[in-house]
Formats: structure tokens, C-alpha cells, sequence
């Protein structure tokens, strides 16, 4: 009963428009190139990190930091 959220570029909807109020577990790529296929298709849902300006990809831990935190500001933490 966890729902396993990945984050993708080319993801249909954003992180702060997805649910992340229940059982979450993230998964994150490394930079650029982001996640495997197989690990993308294992997902039940893909979500976008937006960005301003000409950053092409957060660092990883950077990327984890700002799931992390939206999960906690949905949860009211």
C-alpha cells in the first residue's frame, strides 16, 4: 500500500500537484540522465521538479531535499 512516485523531466504533473499526504516512497535518477526505463515503468506515477531558468538537473540530494520537504508541507509538518 505505498505509492512509488518517480521524478521525471517529462513528467505529466509537477510535485506540488501530486498527492504525497499517504504511504510515498521516492525515487530519484542521477543528474541528467535521471532514471532507468524499467525503474520509470515500475512507477505508479512520474513528477516534474520545476525549475527556473537554464537549470538543466538538480543534484540528487538537492532533488531528495525538495520531494522531502513537499511531502512534509502536504502532510502539515
Amino acid at each position: 500500500n505505498i505509492w512509488v512516485i518517480g521524478t521525471a523531466e517529462d513528467a505529466p504533473q509537477t510535485l506540488y500537484q501530486a498527492d504525497l499526504k499517504g504511504p510515498t516512497a521516492l525515487v530519484l535518477g542521477a543528474e541528467g540522465a535521471g532514471m532507468r526505463q524499467l525503474t520509470r515503468k515500475t512507477c505508479d506515477a512520474l513528477v516534474s521538479i520545476p525549475m527556473r531558468g537554464a537549470v538543466e538537473s538538480l543534484n540528487v540530494s538537492v532533488a531528495s531535499g525538495v520531494c522531502l520537504y513537499e511531502a512534509a508541507r502536504q502532510r502539515g509538518a
